[in-house]
C-alpha cells in the first residue's frame, strides 16, 4: 500500500478538544485507513541539525500555556518506532533522539486522525541551518517511506500571523486570502520551486509568513508529490483573518 502525503493547518491547540477542523481530521482518517506508521514534521520542533523521535513511548508534549486544564491533561499515548527512527536516519542522516516526543503539532491532530492512538509516530525536526530549498531536498530523501506504507505529513499553517489574529473572527485579511490561494495554486499545478520560493508567490507574502516555521512542514508534503498526484484540499478556511486551517493530502 502507498502510503499518502499530507499537511494539515493545526491552528490553535484547541482544536484537540473538537469541533468542524477535528471532525474533518477524523473523516481524513477514516478515508485513508492505518499506515504502517507516520514521520510528522512539526511546527513545533526546532533544532539546530536534525533530529528524530526514537522511543518506543514518546510523551506528549503540552508545548503551551494559558488554555484549559482539559487541554493541558490531554494524553495522546501513540507509541513511537526506534525502527522508524532508524530508516528515517538512514535515509537522511537524523540523529535518533528521546530528547523530544509528540508537541501538540502533532498530538493534536493526530489524536483525531488516528483515535485509537495506534499507529507509531515519529517526529522530525526542523533543522535551523537550512534554508527552504534545503528543507525541501532534505524531504525529497523521505520519498521511499510512501511506498513502504509510512505516510509522511506535515503541520504548520500556510499563513500564520499571530499580531494580526481578530480574537472575534471576522472576514480574512485579503493578504492572508490571496496568499492562502497562491500555496494553493502553486500545490495544484506542481510548482515546488515557487513553493520554496514562497516570498514570491503573493503580493505581501511575508505578511502571511513573518517567520517560516509554520510555512516549512508544507514543503515537507509538497515534496511528496508524485507526477499525476492532484492535491485534495480539506479544512480550506482562515480563522481570526490570518490563521489557515487549510490542508492538503497527496495520494
Amino acid at each position: 500500500m502507498t502510503a499518502p502525503a499530507v499537511f494539515f493547518g493545526h491552528g490553535s491547540p484547541m482544536n484537540a478538544l473538537g469541533g468542524p477542523h477535528a471532525d474533518a481530521w477524523r473523516k481524513l482518517g477514516q478515508a485513508i485507513g492505518r499506515p504502517r506508521g507516520v514521520v510528522m514534521v512539526s511546527a513545533h520542533w526546532e533544532t539546530m541539525g536534525l533530529g528524530v523521535t526514537a522511543q518506543e513511548k514518546p510523551p506528549t508534549i503540552h508545548d503551551f500555556g494559558g488554555f484549559p486544564r482539559e487541554l493541558h491533561e490531554m494524553q495522546y499515548p501513540a507509541p513511537g518506532s526506534p525502527a522508524l527512527a532508524a530508516r528515517v536516519a538512514e535515509l537522511t542522516g537524523a540523529q535518533p533522539t528521546d530528547s523530544w516526543g509528540l508537541d501538540h503539532g502533532s498530538w493534536s491532530v493526530l489524536a483525531h486522525v488516528f483515535p485509537g492512538a495506534e499507529v507509531p509516530i515519529v517526529q522530525l525536526s526542523l533543522d535551523r541551518r537550512l534554508d527552504a530549498r534545503g528543507h525541501y531536498e532534505l524531504a525529497r530523501r523521505l520519498a521511499p517511506l510512501r511506498d513502504e506504507g509510512v505516510m509522511v505529513a506535515g503541520s504548520g499553517d500556510f499563513v500564520h500571523n499571530l499580531r494580526t489574529w481578530k480574537r472575534d473572527g471576522g472576514e480574512p485579511h485579503a493578504w492572508a486570502s490571496g496568499f492562502n490561494e497562491a500555496v494553493k495554486s502553486a500545490l495544484a499545478r506542481g510548482d515546488h520551486d515557487a513553493l520554496i520560493d514562497w516570498v514570491g508567490l503573493a503580493e505581501e507574502a511575508q505578511m502571511s509568513v513573518p517567520t517560516d516555521e509554520h510555512y516549512l512542514p508544507l514543503l515537507y508534503v509538497a515534496a511528496q508529490q508524485r507526477p499525476g498526484e492532484t492535491p485534495v484540499f480539506f479544512n480550506d478556511v482562515i480563522e481570526g483573518g490570518s490563521i489557515s486551517m487549510t490542508g492538503v493530502r497527496f495520494g
